[in-house]
């Protein structure tokens, strides 16, 4: 029993010895915890999942891959803090400071960050789906192009109207944003709204003399108004034999009276 015991101990120092990381990240994190102070911390990999850290001193901490999902951040000091591949969905940053932050890979799905400070952030490789309230600072209207690109391949269409029209509020001469509403648009059978946004994005590349967007956008509406017209005349004439059926079945009908 006693070697046994001895065994454990010594594979548990065995254990602390090579992994002194791991202790420290406890010691860390319990700090944080406790006075909402930790500044230059090692939180990697930490688990705050609905954590207050309500105002928390994160300056400099290391939060790479931390999952702080649905945490509260209001008012967070979170200025150069590396939260490469953080989880920080659903969370709350309003008003948070996340000043030259790394944010590579960082889950913003559905978070707040109204008031929030971000100079000095790369957003490009986060993912911000469904993000409320994302300053107009946090990027130019090419990145929130680029994020509306993004997310339509992705299929998160709300996402990318909003990122688009973001772009546009940016810049109101932006014409690759106006196409990529036509293209949204007309997927889900908005087609008004296809058309004048397609219509815009032709008119700008032209006055920009941008002959290569110019070329697709005025292809793309082309093609868009011929699919428009040939539903049409198929429903058209599918509405037209309907008619006719109608209009035999009555004929059937009055010949049946006839022979009565």
């Amino acid at each position: 029993m006693k070697n046994t015991i001895v065994g454990t101990l010594a594979l548990l120092s065995a254990i602390a010895i090579a992994n002194p990381i791991q202790a420290e990240n406890l010691n860390h994190l319990n700090q944080l915890l406790g006075s909402k102070k930790c500044s230059q911390c090692d939180l990697s990999s930490a688990g705050l999942v609905l954590a207050n850290l309500a105002g928390a001193d994160l300056t400099g901490a290391n939060l790479v891959n931390a999952n702080l999902s649905q945490a509260n951040l209001t008012g967070a000091n979170l200025t150069g803090a590396n939260l490469t591949g953080a989880s920080l969905f659903g969370a709350n940053l309003s008003g948070a400071i996340l000043t030259d932050a790394t944010l590579t890979g960082t889950d913003l799905r559905n978070a707040y960050l109204l008031n929030a400070q971000i100079e000095g952030v790369d957003l490009n490789s986060a993912n911000l789906n469904g993000v409320k309230g994302i300053s107009l600072e946090a990027g130019t209207a090419e990145q929130f192009h680029r994020w509306g690109v993004r997310e339509n391949e992705r299929g998160n269409y709300r996402a990318a109207i909003a990122h688009y029209h973001r772009a546009i509020n940016l810049d109101p001469e932006f014409a690759p944003a106006y196409l990529g509403l036509g293209v949204i648009y007309y997927k889900h059978d908005e087609h008004s709204k296809a058309i004048a946004n397609t219509e815009l994005a032709v008119q700008l590349f032209e006055e920009q003399e941008n002959q290569l967007g110019h070329q697709s956008s005025s292809q793309f509406l082309e093609n868009m108004e011929l699919a428009l017209q040939i539903e049409a005349d198929i429903e058209k004439r599918e509405r037209g034999a309907a008619n006719v059926g109608k209009f035999m079945g009555g004929v059937g009908s009055l010949l049946l009276q006839l022979l009565l």
